[in-house]
């Protein structure tokens, strides 16, 4: 039960939205800094500094630009450079490396409902989905089940955001991919 003290702070927070990186953002995609973070006011160089992020630290992703993402972490909230953000597991975890130990050449098949149910969509290797919005299938997937391969599967189309390496089947997908998978790649 939430305290009138924090019904009113979340009420206010969601009206008027953080002044400021002084309250961390509960939602956007968890990322990382690969490199120290300059802020910025806005998604340019133009733009007035708000803070700084050092490198190799958890942060949090609002929105991104092609070049540009709003972010939010120790240091601070503002635009920096998109190419210095990291959406893997961790720093040096981007989950489309080549690991020899990743399997490949099999299928993986992504379930609507938890624990492999709901209706199914099988891909094979080599398979490339960028938006599954154009298949009319973004953000409906729950569980996976993997068949002798991997995939590369991201929370926004043409493999921005939050990703991970599928190697093993999942009753249910990772709490920032579960009914939010929009692209994926089969290896």
């Amino acid at each position: 039960m939430l305290s009138l003290g924090r019904l009113f702070l979340v009420v206010t927070t969601l009206l008027f939205g953080a002044a400021s990186g002084v309250m961390a953002s509960e939602r956007g995609t968890h990322a990382w800094s690969t490199d120290p973070l300059t802020l910025f006011a806005g998604p340019g160089t133009a733009y007035d500094v708000t803070g700084f992020i050092a490198e190799d630290l958890p942060i949090m992703v609002l929105r991104c630009t092609e070049l540009w993402c709003h972010v939010d972490g120790p240091g601070g909230r503002g635009w920096s450079v998109k190419q210095s953000i990291s959406f893997g597991l961790s720093p040096d975890d981007w989950p489309f490396d080549i690991h020899p130990d990743y399997p490949s050449g099999g299928v993986i098949c992504l379930y609507t409902g938890t624990h492999y149910t709901g209706a199914e969509l099988c891909l094979g290797t080599g398979r490339v989905v960028h938006d599954f919005q154009l298949l009319g299938l973004d953000n409906v997937f729950s569980s996976v089940k993997v068949f002798d391969t991997s995939a590369a599967a991201c929370r926004d189309r043409d493999f921005q955001s939050y990703c991970e390496r599928i190697i093993d089947s999942q009753p249910v997908l990772d709490q920032y991919l579960v009914r939010a998978l929009s692209s994926i790649r089969v290896y």
